[in-house]
Formats: C-alpha cells, sequence, structure tokens
C-alpha cells in the first residue's frame, strides 16, 4: 500500500522559515516524481514545486526563491525548506507523488495537481502578521 506521511507544519511569524517533510513508503520511492503543492481556505490546491527521479527540480512562480524542494532517496523522504514565510503562505500543504508508466522512473517535473494520483493527508501552516 503506498502511503504519504507529512509533517513540519506549524505557526510562524511573518519572516519565519519551516522544513516540511514527506515520508514514503510502499512502493520504490527514487522512481516516483514528487510534488508539493497547497491549499489555502476556499481556493483550490495549486502546485508549489516538484521534483522527478533525476533530480530536475520545477517551481510555481509565486515561489521567488523563498522554497526549496529536495528528495533523499535513502531514507524515501521528500522535503521542502520555506523561507521568508509570509502571510498568504498560510495552507494545507501536501505531498504527492506519481510513477511512470508501468511504474518506470519518472520523468519531467510536474506541478499539476491533476498530474498525481498518491496524496498525503497534508500538514498545516499558519503565518502571522
Amino acid at each position: 500500500q503506498v502511503q504519504l506521511v507529512e509533517s513540519g507544519g506549524g505557526s510562524v511569524q511573518t519572516g519565519g522559515s519551516l522544513r516540511l517533510s514527506c515520508t514514503a513508503s510502499g512502493y520504490i520511492y527514487s522512481r516516483a516524481c514528487m510534488g508539493w503543492f497547497r491549499q489555502a481556505p476556499e481556493k483550490g490546491r495549486g502546485g508549489v514545486a516538484s521534483v522527478d527521479a533525476r533530480g530536475t527540480r520545477r517551481y510555481a512562480d509565486f515561489v521567488k526563491g523563498r522554497f526549496t524542494i529536495s528528495r533523499d532517496n535513502a531514507k524515501s523522504t521528500l522535503y521542502l525548506q520555506i523561507n521568508s514565510l509570509e502571510p498568504d503562505d498560510t495552507a494545507l500543504y501536501y505531498c504527492a507523488a506519481k510513477m511512470g508508466r508501468g511504474g518506470s522512473s519518472c520523468y519531467g517535473a510536474s506541478i499539476y495537481p491533476s498530474d498525481y494520483n498518491t496524496w498525503g493527508q497534508g500538514t498545516q501552516v499558519t503565518v502571522s502578521s
């Protein structure tokens, strides 16, 4: 059973930093494309960052250098370092995974939620001014 578990969210003040983690199990993590997404209250889920099996990264335009996605294949863990947090970053943050066809390695990082088929339960990030 494929499972993703996020952690690391919390309440911080404007300008603070957080590192989110997503631990995967039940599949060959190193072959997967992995992504971070977020959903603010009364808004749709949108892409933040993604990384493919080669380590190629892609970021949403709003990131502006404040977010860094990384993966540790030995630990089957995905990270999102968020610096200079702003109130608009308040959201539930999800990680997601997808494999290539037939379970092969996934190439081509995507930040579109519809491209992913496995999701975690989310971790809440709240930024106060």
